[in-house]
C-alpha cells in the first residue's frame, strides 16, 4: 500500500497518515512511500509504530541521504525489517527530474496508492498517474485540491482509516449514499448537474445550496465533476 501527499502537509494529514499507516501495519500490510518530509515521513513513522515493514523509495542514490533530517528514520526502517530503495546509481543528487522516475517505482510496487493530501499540480500526481497506467487502485482523504481532483475522476474516498481495510477486504463503506432527510437528497444523483439548475430545482437559495454542496464534498458523499457540475460518489 502506497501513501503518498504533500511535503508541506497539515497536522491534520500528517496524523490522518500516521493512523493510517500504523493501522495497515498492524494488519500485516507492507506501506511504501518517498522518504520525504510531510505525509511520506508520517507514513513510515506510523508504520513502525504499527510494528511493521515499511519501504521508502528515495530520489537519490542509496548512499545520499535526502533530506538529511531522516538519516535516523532510514536507519530505523531498515532495522524493523523495512527497506530503502532507489532505481538510481550510488552519488546520485536529488534533482527535479530524479523524484518523477522515484514516485513511477512507488506506483510500480503497490496495489493501491493512497493521497492523503495533495496540491492540484502536487508530484504526488505523478504517482497516481503512473499507477493509473499500471491498473493500480486510488484511493483519496476528501480536503485538498489534489484529493478532489482524483474524486471527481472516480477514485475511492477515505474519510477514516478503517475504511482502505474494508475496501481492501471488499466492504465498501455505506458511508456514500446522502443522508434520506438532507435537503438536496432527493435532487441528486450520478447525472452531473450544475449549482444553478440544482438551486432552482431543488429551491434553496444560491448561497445555502453552494455551501450543503460544499459540506457533502468534504464528508465523500458528492463528487465534482469536470465543468463544476455536482454528482453523488455512488459505491465504490
Amino acid at each position: 500500500m502506497a501513501i503518498v501527499g504533500a511535503r508541506a502537509a497539515s497536522s491534520e494529514g500528517q496524523e490522518f497518515a500516521f493512523a493510517l499507516a500504523q493501522l495497515l501495519a498492524e494488519a500485516k500490510i507492507d506501506v511504501i512511500s518517498g522518504g520525504a518530509l510531510g505525509i511520506a515521513a508520517a507514513a513510515h513513522r506510523g508504520a513502525l509504530s504499527g510494528k511493521g515493514a515499511t519501504v521508502a523509495v528515495l530520489g537519490t542514490g542509496i548512499d545520499v541521504v535526502y533530506p538529511q533530517r531522516h538519516r535516523k528514520l532510514f536507519d530505523e526502517i531498515v532495522a524493523a525489517g523495512g527497506a530503502l530503495l532507489t532505481p538510481f546509481p550510488p552519488g546520485q543528487a536529488p534533482c527535479r527530474w530524479t523524484f518523477p522516475a522515484r514516485n513511477q517505482l512507488i506506483a510500480a510496487l503497490c496495489d493501491w496508492v493512497v493521497v492523503v493530501e495533495a496540491s492540484s499540480h502536487s508530484g504526488t500526481l505523478h504517482t497516481t498517474r503512473a499507477a493509473l497506467r499500471m491498473g493500480k487502485k486510488i484511493a483519496a482523504r476528501p480536503g485538498s485540491p489534489g484529493a478532489q481532483a482524483l474524486l471527481s475522476q472516480g477514485a475511492t474516498s477515505i474519510l477514516k482509516p478503517s475504511e482502505l481495510i474494508d475496501c481492501i477486504r471488499g466492504q465498501a463503506p455505506v458511508r456514500r449514499s446522502l443522508p434520506p432527510g438532507h435537503p438536496l437528497t432527493q435532487f441528486l444523483d450520478d447525472k452531473p448537474q450544475d449549482l444553478m439548475e440544482l438551486s432552482a430545482r431543488s429551491k434553496i437559495p444560491f448561497a445555502d445550496c453552494a455551501r450543503l454542496l460544499a459540506e457533502l464534498e468534504i464528508e465523500g458523499l458528492v463528487l465534482r465533476a469536470p465543468g463544476g457540475r455536482y454528482r453523488t460518489a455512488g459505491k465504490i
